[in-house]
């Protein structure tokens, strides 16, 4: 048996692996489970005792010796491989062009708007799109009579009539009330939801930025400033503003905010049919009743709130006609924003 054991060594030193198949060729021949090694192994059970142990230290080595052999050729082989692929590849090419991806156009508004008022020291808060009523209704004021917390225009959780799919991005502002001390300047960009039918105009679902600013001896004017201020690095230099009363429930007085059209200059025209002034957002002194409901005490501090649809200030500034094309998901849109 020593004698076949050295013949076989001997063959694994004059053998030479030049391709795949030579691989895999000596792997079944040496290392398979009928090759010439395991062969060995049975004829090493026949063996008297007193020559296993020697036999089987030469029958081990060799099995290490065919193993190694086969690693290296295979890590040879791997290595020519990859060799000639880098020797195929044509450095002077020119480098093919990838289309880069694009941001959707709300996604740009939203974080311009952010960025607009943090250069006035506003920071970002954010909350739960899945609320209760206190945070959503009656924390900011609605009675509990107000159509808003009907089904009709709330989107309710089944079994559980006091929580529902946020409206308004306020409730964040509760949130940051309740736990936050005055003073409190922040804005709360996010997704929200209401029961309304889907037409180029309106959608059940969009997106809203609401400010508000909690201190003392806050005025309307403040609020005046603030807002003047986004107008114009929001719509250019030029850009006129016009606040007109309303009503809100969480705010008193309460006005509706108009920007010049940057459309026709303020002259007229089909956007913001032929006005000249365009409605962008809503806002006001936040209500003393909605401070005593956060635990703050409105005979020092007073405040002002704001929100603006992210939809409506997008469709102004890139003119888009229809709220719809944001999500719909068409690559032909989203493209024209690369």
């Amino acid at each position: 048996m020593k004698e076949k054991i050295e013949q076989i060594k001997t063959q694994l030193l004059n053998i030479s692996i030049s391709n795949n198949e030579q691989l895999e060729q000596f792997r079944i021949e040496y290392l398979g489970k009928k090759g010439v090694i395991a062969e060995l192994f049975n004829d090493f059970k026949q063996l008297p005792p007193d020559q296993k142990k020697a036999t089987g230290q030469l029958v081990n080595a060799l099995k290490n010796s065919a193993q190694e052999l086969y690693q290296q050729s295979k890590e040879q082989l791997e290595t020519d491989k990859a060799d000639k692929v880098a020797d195929d590849i044509d450095y002077t090419r020119p480098a093919s062009l990838t289309s880069p991806g694009a941001r959707h156009p709300l996604a740009i508004t939203m974080e311009e708007i952010v960025s607009i008022f943090r250069q006035l020291g506003y920071t970002l808060s954010e909350g739960p799109e899945i609320e209760d009523d206190w945070h959503i209704f009656s924390a900011l004021n609605f009675p509990p009579e107000h159509p808003a917390r009907e089904m009709q225009d709330t989107f309710f959780i089944e079994k559980k009539p006091d929580i529902a799919l946020r409206t308004h991005t306020s409730s964040v502002q509760v949130r940051v009330m309740e736990n936050e001390k005055p003073p409190i300047r922040t804005v709360s960009p996010g997704r929200v939801f209401r029961n309304e039918a889907i037409s180029a105009r309106a959608h059940c679902i969009f997106h809203q930025v609401e400010g508000l600013y909690i201190s003392e001896n806050v005025s309307f004017a403040h609020l005046k400033h603030d807002l003047y201020f986004f107008a114009r690095q929001m719509f250019g230099e030029k850009t006129r503003i016009r606040l007109r009363p309303s009503y809100f429930p969480f705010t008193e007085p309460s006005a509706e905010m108009d920007v010049s059209c940057n459309i026709c200059g303020g002259t007229g025209c089909n956007i913001c049919k032929y006005t000249g002034w365009l409605e962008i957002m809503g806002c006001g002194m936040v209500d003393p009743n909605v401070l005593k409901n956060c635990d703050i005490n409105p005979e020092i501090y007073s405040g002002f709130a704001f929100g603006m649809g992210v939809e409506r200030i997008a469709m102004l500034k890139y003119q888009i006609k229809d709220i719809r094309l944001f999500f719909e998901n068409d690559i032909r849109f989203l493209n024209q924003f690369v």
